[in-house]
């Protein structure tokens, strides 16, 4: 069983930049793809990103697309999603997600095993 654990969340302001992180306690972190997903109120949970197990590959939904970055740290089971000019919209309860998956990108929620508790982001306008 893995556990993931988010951190970093919290309250910024438009323009603002923010770093997620999520370590796993698995010490085969780095036999699983990750991603991040994000849930707004009443609405789906929806694909962000998504990393190789390598690190080597990554894949956006275009609406962050050259705003966030996400990489990984192997050695210390960590994944990270750096957030920058953050927009109100963006404001939502991400989870991070791990993949047994071999296929890139994995894209949706049933494509992951397993999944952290969720932190929340909200962006002020």
């Amino acid at each position: 069983q893995v556990q993931l654990v988010e951190s970093g969340g919290g309250l910024v302001q438009a323009g603002d930049s923010l770093t997620l992180s999520c370590t796993a306690t698995e010490h085969l972190f780095s036999s699983y793809a990750l991603g991040w997903f994000r849930q707004a109120p009443g609405k789906e949970r929806e694909f962000v990103v998504t990393i190789s197990r390598s690190g080597s590959n990554t894949f956006y939904t275009d609406t962050v697309k050259g705003r966030f970055t996400i990489s990984r740290d192997n050695a210390k089971n960590t994944v990270y999603l750096q957030m920058n000019s953050l927009k109100p919209e963006d404001t939502a309860v991400y989870y991070c997600a791990a993949s047994f998956s071999s296929f890139h990108p994995a894209t949706r929620p049933d494509e992951y095993d397993y999944w952290g508790q969720g932190i929340q982001v909200t962006v002020s306008s």
